[in-house]
Order: C-alpha cells, then sequence, then structure tokens
C-alpha cells in the first residue's frame, strides 16, 4: 500500500456558535491542511499521484475558504465552523475529484487538529 501526504494551507476567520468562552468571538487561523491518499498501485511514471496534482485538488477544494469568513460559506452557515465540519467540508470536496482519499486533518494551530475519514 502506497501513502501519500500533502499539505496545503489558508487563513479565514469564524467564530463558533453555542460555544461559551473566547472562540464565540470573531478571530483567524492560518489553518494547515494534510489531505491523506491511499492506492494500492503505483501508475506507469512509478508514483501513486503526482504530488503537484494532489496539491492542485486540495487547493481547489478550500480556494472558497481562503481569506472568507467561514459562517458565511453556504456549505457552512447552517452548522458550526468547527475544525471538525471544515476537515468534512474539505474531504467530500477532494473526494470528489479523487477516490483515493484517505484522511483530511485540518490543524488550526502547531498543537490542535481534527480529522475526518470514513473508516
Amino acid at each position: 500500500m502506497y501513502k501519500i501526504k500533502i499539505k496545503a494551507d489558508f487563513s479565514a476567520a469564524h467564530n463558533l456558535k453555542d460555544y461559551h468562552g473566547k472562540c464565540e468571538h470573531l478571530h483567524g487561523h492560518n489553518w494547515v491542511v494534510e489531505a491523506r491518499f491511499l492506492f494500492e498501485t503505483l501508475g506507469k511514471d512509478g508514483m501513486a499521484i503526482d504530488f503537484k496534482e494532489a496539491k492542485r485538488i486540495v487547493s481547489e477544494a478550500i480556494e472558497k475558504l481562503d481569506h472568507a469568513y467561514l459562517n458565511e460559506i453556504d456549505e457552512l452557515k447552517d452548522i458550526n465552523p468547527t475544525s471538525e465540519n471544515i476537515a468534512k467540508f474539505i474531504y467530500d470536496s477532494v473526494k470528489k475529484n479523487n477516490k483515493n482519499l484517505k484522511s483530511i486533518s485540518v490543524w488550526e494551530n502547531a498543537d490542535s487538529c481534527a480529522t475526518y475519514s470514513e473508516e
């Protein structure tokens, strides 16, 4: 099994609903997104997927989030824009373009992340 991981990032603001603490107020993060892909075989070129292609797919998925107020994104405005829900949003977007996606992790800082997969 071949495991491929790429990273991308985006900056955005949000505030958490039904939360009592600092995060209920408008604030921002520089999120790091890790996408993990799983392949059983390699292509004729000896690659599971070109890193450039994997980064393109993930970049397209997060383009809508970059420098946005996440609470106003159509797909997120009816749910709480937590790291967990952001990870699922990105997962769903990437999975449409590559069935080999295994998981998406969203880091809101160096110490805290949420991961979504369909295991």
